[in-house]
């Protein structure tokens, strides 16, 4: 499984090295600090590579009945691969058995199924909005599994070889045949004349599925019969989901009971979703010796095939108990289940269809919510302690249109009142007064639907669940989602518009740029500039963002060089953890300034800006923010990376029929393999080498010099490095009195690992490229009076990264650079980033003191001159 990366100074981890070292940067380390001492090198030498973690359910294999099975596999030959390089795993089959000869496996398995019977549905007015309280739904809490009938109590596997194999199977999504090939190979050369393994994959499936494991069940609920067809909702019961959140012993170190009011320097702080208003009115609402259970939900239909003509509906949940970092994690979320999608067939989108699609929404979610509110809260156990929770839904979260279901407001743009959040005319989004915004609230919106007249104000004519429970208005629930609302919305069209402005010629300009600038880690490249705006991702978009405002520099006119510098002003403040009163303002104002210009320079692109998510932006994400805490608590970038785990491998895997039982079914294999496993985490190590290029004595460092710097293989870079290498070193020896002696070794690399986890490189050939990084550097007190700095860091480019060994002293630790310099005698700062310059200065420098990798971006059009791109998050 992919390993996360654990911070060495708190409970944290990353999914990625760039995120472990942007942490360790703004968390744990002052920028005016010069280096860490010598125990804090040690400790991260002596920190254990391995840390443990927890890992949930992710998607599983497929195929149910053995006799339509592997029709449709994919071949196996890339999970070969996987099996491969995890042989974690299936080393563990041959740790009690030999295998050396053949013999003949007499291992059977079988096992019983049958469908479950569920309660049939025949009739439309069953679903009627109007008689919540009335709806004949079946006992929730009695519902009956759709398991296999049980004929013996299975707890467990038979043994421990039966286990892994399992495991094996499950974790790297293995199709019947790789499955049964291993399975058929152990047999063979195994010493064994029974088999501890099963006959066949679909027998170790089998029993899987008649094993009885708390927690884990699964089942399918028919919400409405509609034209002589059943819809149902196949779901987990969301106390077992809650459940299964609340036994993870690392979700609980990271979960919070009660309100907390924050403050920073006599200001209200907003953080976590437990500092926010919402979570304050709740808790006074309930008793006193109780706690809120604060439930997030997510959902958003996604198509499974890849011509988009089916789609699944799943919904997920999520605790806004767990802390923000934590809960970002995909096992800090459960799958509740798939809604049901209605087809319109040859009916067509008529006003009766839509109204029936929307009363299935709201139905199927009174069916999976309604154990929840109970009058007298519910207990959970916690380290084996029973608590007293009121369950309170805070936040929904998903994109435009999943709001307006949630919500029952008209989806389409174009409607005279297209916001869920308030009743702004859509002639008056963006010229509105704050203080003359009326917003919607239960109240308003129900006497609307009680007059018959919700249509005149953007609602449908449809009861909403949600009036029915305690302690959410669910038209601020649905929160503005930032990865919906700016990335795949706000940004996007700040890039049309910009193709638009500069027509055919300028934007080929634009996409040359786009296409030359220089790599880093984490950002991609886009090799051939921007082709198509409608294909790329919110994470494409993102990295966009980061280098936009130097590819447009010079290219039209001042406006569109600052209308990107006003984005990216507003989308840092975004991503803040924290947020002061003060904090909020300045936000505000940043929004407002990016708002006021990208109306300004952009209006004859669009259609008067009649945009709800701008609308939205402007005019309702502050106050988001004080009810709910940071927007990092409530944005879809963590969750849609669910779609692929819960809906789109296990479909692909499938074979097509009785879908989304096959995957529930799925998800249960999967989670009762990983249930008691730890998530393997590591702490990047400090000074870790890779890529070693030379090794040399000291005696011989003339003759490698006058080799390699003529040497027209390798890059100009390098060969630079190897020009000034002796002299360098010397001079680096010189300062600190030392010299080198007999048995004097120097090796060359193409990377080491410095203190944040970041890799620093000084290579020719990295996938098919040279990279030679630009780094930060802490000057120390008696240089910063001598130079020109960026509160107290300069910058160089790397050239050659060294370890110099002499006997019966510590290596050194160094790396060659050449400095940059501030383009102009005074600091000049432009699209509030360093200008700089490459000067021929070159000297060693500890590795130690680097601060961290940065990226340089050159000036398009200028010769030496170069922006350090502060834009990076």
């Amino acid at each position: 499984m992919p390993k996360d990366f654990k911070c060495l100074y708190c409970d944290r981890y990353f999914s990625s090295r760039q995120a472990y070292a942007q942490h360790v940067n703004r968390t744990h380390y002052d920028i005016n600090d010069t280096s860490l001492d010598d125990k804090d090198f040690n400790r991260i030498n002596r920190f254990e590579e391995m840390q443990t973690g927890w890992e949930e359910s992710l998607p599983s294999i497929t195929n149910e009945n053995e006799e339509y099975e592997d029709q449709n596999m994919p071949p196996a030959s890339h999970e070969y691969e996987d099996v491969l390089e995890n042989t974690d795993v299936v080393s563990n089959f041959s740790k009690n058995y030999d295998i050396n000869q053949t013999s003949q496996s007499n291992f059977d398995q079988s096992d019983r199924f049958e469908e479950s019977n569920m309660e049939d549905y025949y009739s439309f007015e069953q679903v009627s909005p109007d008689r919540f309280e009335e709806s004949n739904i079946e006992d929730y809490d009695n519902f009956e599994q759709v398991l296999p009938e049980r004929e013996e109590n299975v707890m467990e596997f038979p043994n421990e070889a039966y286990t892994d194999l399992m495991e094996l199977f499950i974790k790297h999504n293995l199709n019947n045949k790789t499955g049964n090939a291993i399975i058929k190979f152990f047999d063979k050369y195994s010493n064994l004349s029974t088999s501890p393994l099963p006959k066949n994959i679909e027998a170790g499936r089998k029993l899987m599925d008649i094993m009885n494991v708390q927690k884990l069940p699964y089942s399918k609920h028919c919400i409405l019969n509609y034209k002589n067809k059943e819809y149902f909702v196949y779901y987990r019961p969301i106390k077992s989901c809650i459940e299964n959140l609340l036994s993870n012993p690392d979700i609980i170190k990271n979960f919070i009971y009660k309100y907390q009011f924050l403050q920073s320097d006599g200001e209200t702080l907003y953080s976590e979703q437990y500092s926010g208003n919402w979570w304050k009115n709740a808790e006074a609402s309930i008793r006193p010796e109780a706690h809120i259970l604060s439930i997030i939900l997510y959902s958003d239909a996604t198509t499974i095939d890849s011509l988009g003509k089916s789609s699944l509906h799943p919904i997920y949940i999520s605790l806004g108990n767990i802390r923000t970092w934590r809960r970002n994690k995909e096992d800090a979320k459960q799958l509740l289940g798939y809604l049901p999608i209605l087809s319109a067939n040859n009916e067509g989108q008529t006003s009766r269809f839509k109204r029936l699609a929307r009363e299935t929404f709201h139905n199927s979610l009174k069916f999976l919510l309604d154990p929840l509110f109970d009058e007298d809260g519910i207990d959970f156990k916690i380290n084996n302690k029973n608590i007293w929770f009121f369950p309170r839904i805070s936040t929904v979260i998903g994109d435009w249109p999943e709001a307006c279901t949630f919500s029952l407001t008209f989806k389409s743009a174009n409607s005279n009142y297209p916001c869920h959040f308030c009743q702004t005319h859509r002639n008056d989004l963006t010229s509105i007064r704050k203080d003359c915004i009326i917003i919607r609230n239960k109240e308003n919106m129900q006497e609307y639907y009680n007059n018959g007249s919700a249509e005149s104000i953007g609602l449908e004519q449809v009861y909403n669940y949600f009036w029915t429970i305690p302690n959410i208005d669910i038209y601020a629930a649905t929160v503005p989602d930032r990865m919906h609302h700016l990335d795949l919305g706000l940004f996007r069209y700040q890039i049309e518009y910009t193709k638009e402005l500069l027509g055919k010629s300028l934007e080929d300009k634009m996409n040359r740029r786009i296409a030359i600038i220089p790599r880093h880690p984490g950002l991609k490249i886009f090799a051939k500039g921007v082709q198509s705006i409608a294909r790329l991702t919110a994470s494409e978009f993102r990295d966009l963002m980061k280098v936009m405002v130097f590819v447009v520099d010079n290219l039209l006119n001042k406006d569109l060089s600052e209308v990107y510098i006003r984005w990216n002003r507003m989308y840092l403040m975004s991503r803040f953890e924290r947020f002061t009163e003060s904090d909020l303002e300045n936000f505000q104002i940043a929004i407002n300034e990016w708002a006021d210009l990208f109306i300004t320079l952009f209006w004859d692109c669009s259609s008067g800006m009649k945009m709800p998510k701008l609308h939205s932006w402007i005019y309702h994400i502050v106050d988001a923010i004080r009810d709910f805490g940071a927007i990092n608590g409530y944005t879809t970038e963590t969750y849609e990376s669910l779609h692929k785990t819960y809906v789109k491998i296990p479909y692909r895997l499938s074979n097509k029929k009785d879908v989304e039982m096959q995957i529930m079914k799925n998800i249960r294999r999967r989670a009762m393999i990983l249930r008691n496993q730890v998530k393997e985490t590591k702490t990047p190590r400090a000074l870790t080498y890779t890529a070693k290029l030379f090794i040399i004595n000291f005696s011989n460092i003339t003759e490698l010099c006058n080799q390699q710097k003529n040497n027209l293989n390798i890059n100009e870079t390098m060969r630079k490095g190897f020009k000034e290498f002796q002299n360098c070193l010397y001079e680096y020896l010189s300062e600190l009195k030392k010299s080198f002696t007999e048995g004097s070794l120097i090796k060359i690399f193409g990377s080491v690992t410095l203190k944040n986890g970041a890799i620093l490189r000084a290579t020719n050939k990295f996938h098919g490229r040279p990279w030679f990084s630009n780094i930060a550097v802490a000057m120390n007190n008696e240089e910063l009076s001598k130079y020109q700095s960026d509160k107290g860091i300069c910058y160089a480019q790397t050239l050659l990264i060294t370890e110099v060994n002499v006997p019966n002293e510590s290596p050194f630790h160094l790396v060659l650079v050449q400095w940059y310099d501030y383009r102009f005698d005074q600091n000049s700062d432009l699209y509030d980033c360093p200008l700089l310059k490459l000067v021929e200065w070159y000297n060693f420098i500890e590795i130690e003191a680097i601060e961290d990798i940065v990226h340089m971006v050159p000036r398009f059009d200028e010769t030496n001159e170069y922006f350090v791109n502060k834009y990076l998050f």
